[in-house]
C-alpha cells in the first residue's frame, strides 16, 4: 500500500467542541490538567468558561495527602477561573481546633477578596455548618470572618440569587448583619432563595425581634425560604405577604425541641398569606416535638401544608402519644399533603389502623416513609388498598421496629407479601420495607 506521508488522525481530533467540553465536564481537576496537554484544541477546551461555573472547596480538618492535594487544586482553579464562577460551595469537614479555624478564616478572606474583584456572575453561595458558636471559633477570628463575608455579600448583592448559611449558629445581631448585607446597596434585596435553617444560636426567640423583622422586610422577591419555627410570628407572615407574595412558592420550616416554639401565631395571618401567595406550599420538619398540644399550636388548618416530617430520634416519652395527631391534626391536610415522614419510637402504642386511615384520607399523598413499631399485616393492608387504587402512593419506605432479637418470622411474612404484590411493586412503586430489631 502506498504511504502518502500524512499521519493518521485519531477520531478524537474530529470530536465537536461541545462534545469535547462535555467529556471535560466529567473529569476532575487533575485529569483536566493532563488532558489539556494533549493539543491546542484540548487546551482551549480546558479554558472554556462553561467548565468552571460550579466549584466545591472542602476544607479538611485532618486531611490525608490526597485530600490536601484536592483542596489545593480546587482552591487554585477557583481563583484562576473565578471570573466564570456562578455556583460556589464551601464545605468544612471535621474542624477540630482553633489553628485550623484561623487558617480557614485567612484563606476565605483571600478567596472572597479575589472573587469580589474578578467575578460578576456569581449566582449561588453555600457555606453550611459553620457552627460559629463552637469554642474553636475565637472572638477575633469569628468577628473577622463575619466582617469579610458581609463585605463579600454586599459586593455580590445585585447578582446573588441563592444563599445557604444553614448551621451557621450565629447571634441575632450577627445574623441580621449578614442578611442586611444583601440589601445594603439599595435597601432592598431581590435574592430568590435563602436557607437560614439553624442560622441562629439555640434557644433564641427570634420571632420577637424587631431587628429580625426589619431585616426580613428588605427581601422583595423570595421564592424559597428555609428557616426555623422560632422565627415565625404574625409580623413575619405579614412581611412575607406584603413583599414576596407574588413570588413565594415554598416555606421549609424546622421545629426543634431546643428552639422556642410556644409563640402564638394567628391562623388568620397564615390564611392571609396563603390567599395572597396562591402558589405557596409549606413543608414542616419536626425533631422531638411530638406532644399533641405543642403540635396543635403549630399545625393550623389554614396552612397550605405539602409535607410533614415527625422524628422522635429514637427517644421514647410516655408523655406523648401519636394517636390524636394522626386522627385529629394531620387529616386536616387531606387535600394538599403529598409527603409524610414518621420516625417514631412508639413502643407504648400501636398505630396501624390510625396510620392507614390517615393515608387513605390524604388524596394527594405520594411519598410515605415510616420508621415505627407496626405489625407486618399493616403492609399487606396498605398494598391491598394501593392495588385497589384507594390511594396514589408512589414511594413506600418502611422500617418496622420489633422488640425481638429474631425477626425471621416477620421477614418471611414480608417476603410473602412482596410476592403477592410483586406485579404492583415492580411496575408502580419505589418500595423498600424491612424489619429492624430495637432491643
Amino acid at each position: 500500500m502506498e504511504d502518502d506521508g500524512e499521519p493518521e488522525q485519531s477520531s478524537w481530533a474530529y470530536l465537536p467542541d461541545v462534545c469535547l467540553s462535555h467529556v471535560f465536564h466529567w473529569l476532575d481537576d487533575r485529569d483536566r490538567s493532563r488532558a489539556a496537554l494533549v493539543c491546542k484544541k484540548w487546551s482551549c477546551t480546558m479554558h472554556s468558561g462553561s467548565l468552571w461555573r460550579c466549584r466545591t472547596i472542602t476544607f479538611y480538618g485532618q486531611p490525608s495527602r490526597a485530600h490536601a492535594l484536592e483542596f489545593q487544586s480546587a482552591l487554585w482553579y477557583t481563583k484562576k477561573f473565578g471570573k466564570y464562577l456562578k455556583h460556589l460551595e464551601i464545605k468544612l469537614s471535621n474542624p477540630y481546633n482553633t489553628p485550623f479555624i484561623k487558617k480557614f478564616q485567612v484563606i476565605m478572606r483571600g478567596l472572597l477578596s479575589h472573587l469580589g474583584k474578578c467575578n460578576s456572575h456569581l449566582e449561588s453561595l453555600s457555606i453550611k455548618y459553620l457552627e460559629l458558636d463552637c469554642l474553636i471559633w475565637k472572638n477575633v477570628v469569628r468577628a473577622q470572618f463575619i466582617k469579610n463575608l458581609a463585605a463579600f455579600l454586599k459586593r455580590m448583592s445585585n447578582q446573588l440569587d441563592y444563599l445557604n448559611l444553614k448551621g451557621a449558629r450565629i447571634t441575632l445581631e450577627e445574623g441580621c448583619e449578614l442578611l442586611n448585607s444583601l440589601s445594603s446597596l439599595t435597601n432592598r434585596s431581590f435574592i430568590s432563595e435563602i436557607n437560614i435553617e439553624d442560622f441562629f444560636t439555640l434557644h433564641l426567640s427570634v420571632y420577637s425581634s424587631a431587628l429580625f423583622h426589619q431585616t426580613m422586610s428588605k427581601f422583595h422577591r423570595l421564592t424559597i425560604l428555609t428557616f426555623n419555627y422560632n422565627c415565625i410570628s404574625d409580623e413575619l407572615l405579614d412581611i412575607l405577604r406584603e413583599h414576596s407574595s407574588h413570588s413565594l412558592c415554598t416555606l421549609n420550616i424546622k421545629c426543634h425541641i431546643h428552639d422556642p416554639h410556644g409563640q402564638v401565631v394567628s391562623g388568620l395571618s397564615w390564611a392571609n398569606l396563603a390567599m395572597r401567595a396562591p402558589k405557596l406550599n409549606v413543608n414542616f420538619f419536626f425533631e422531638r416535638v411530638m406532644k399533641h398540644d405543642h403540635l396543635a399550636r403549630i399545625l393550623l388548618v389554614e396552612i397550605p401544608v405539602r409535607s410533614i416530617s415527625l422524628r422522635s430520634c429514637y427517644f421514647s416519652d410516655p408523655d406523648w402519644t401519636m394517636r390524636p395527631t394522626l386522627t385529629n391534626l394531620l387529616p386536616a391536610y387531606w387535600h394538599g399533603l403529598q409527603k409524610l415522614t414518621l420516625e417514631l419510637n412508639n413502643d407504648h402504642e400501636l398505630l396501624d389502623n390510625e396510620l392507614l386511615q390517615l393515608i387513605l384520607s390524604c388524596k394527594r399523598l405520594l411519598f410515605l416513609k415510616v420508621w415505627a413499631y407496626l405489625s407486618v399485616s399493616f403492609m399487606e393492608r396498605l398494598l391491598q388498598n394501593r392495588a385497589e387504587r384507594k390511594c396514589i402512593l408512589t414511594t413506600i419506605k418502611v422500617r418496622i421496629y420489633t422488640a425481638q432479637d429474631d425477626s425471621t418470622e416477620e421477614d418471611q411474612l414480608l417476603a410473602d407479601i412482596y410476592r403477592k404484590f410483586k406485579y404492583l411493586i415492580d411496575s408502580e412503586l419505589n418500595y423498600f420495607v424491612i424489619t429492624y430489631p430495637m432491643v
